[in-house]
């Protein structure tokens, strides 16, 4: 008996599977506070694998409903250039090109993923952080799958006139919101300030921001003037 007492308590190992997972994207973002993000880092099922899984799947399916609705979207910006007279289907989206396009799409927001975590916590660790890129991969997974789950539903609304307006300014306010999440995170995982947080979170954002914006400028400003030659040529 004295024996049975003495025998020390193991704890079972955590559930997995996908009931698993959305238990904890749920709790990163309803129940959003330092302890929980803690816990989630802390848990056994806080692997690097796990959280890359986890975005792929989220950026296949935004991938995805996106090369569905690239279409309509094309045909509303060209309309909004003045272009007119294109063939039927001439925006629409192949299927070789969505089957396709969507893992390249997912893999690219894995890397995207991996690249941003890495930085944000060299910064975090740099300012005195105690976290590992492993737990604040984890928590950033919980955090950003669910609204890019979200985003993509909102993408389906995107081509409706008035009603997309509306869905894209309810995006905007979940995105302040994942941001406000994600500061959260960093201060947890790393137990740091919020104004260590800030730092390793936005530092890097801005340094990434401007270069894409540096690059898409680039080839709406290349591109343009070459939709413009080309179409008087297919009228």
């Amino acid at each position: 008996m004295n024996d049975e007492m003495n025998t020390p308590m193991v704890p079972e190992p955590e559930p997995a599977g996908f009931s698993s997972w959305f238990s904890t994207w749920m709790d990163a973002v309803t129940k959003p506070s330092e302890q929980t993000y803690a816990r989630i880092a802390s848990s056994s099922n806080a692997k690097v694998s796990t959280a890359f899984l986890w975005v792929f799947i989220g950026s296949l399916v935004n991938a995805f409903v996106g090369s569905l609705m690239q279409g309509p979207m094309m045909e509303q910006f060209m309309q909004q250039l003045g272009v007119e007279g294109l063939p039927a289907g001439a925006t629409s989206p192949t299927l070789l090109s969505v089957v396709c396009g969507a893992p390249i799409g997912a893999v690219v927001g894995v890397v995207f993923f991996a690249a941003f975590t890495g930085v944000v916590q060299w910064v975090a660790r740099l300012l005195g952080g105690t976290g590992t890129f492993e737990q604040l991969a984890y928590v950033f997974a919980a955090i950003t799958v669910p609204f890019t789950l979200i985003s993509s539903v909102f993408t389906l609304f995107a081509a409706v006139p008035y009603v997309g307006a509306c869905f894209g300014l309810l995006g905007l306010a979940l995105a302040l919101y994942a941001i406000y999440l994600e500061l959260m995170a960093v201060k947890a995982v790393n137990q740091i300030g919020w104004g260590q947080a800030a730092g390793a979170l936005f530092l890097p954002g801005i340094v990434i921001f401007c270069c894409i914006a540096a690059v898409v400028a680039g080839l709406v400003s290349f591109f343009i003037p070459v939709i413009q030659e080309t179409i008087p040529q297919i009228n």
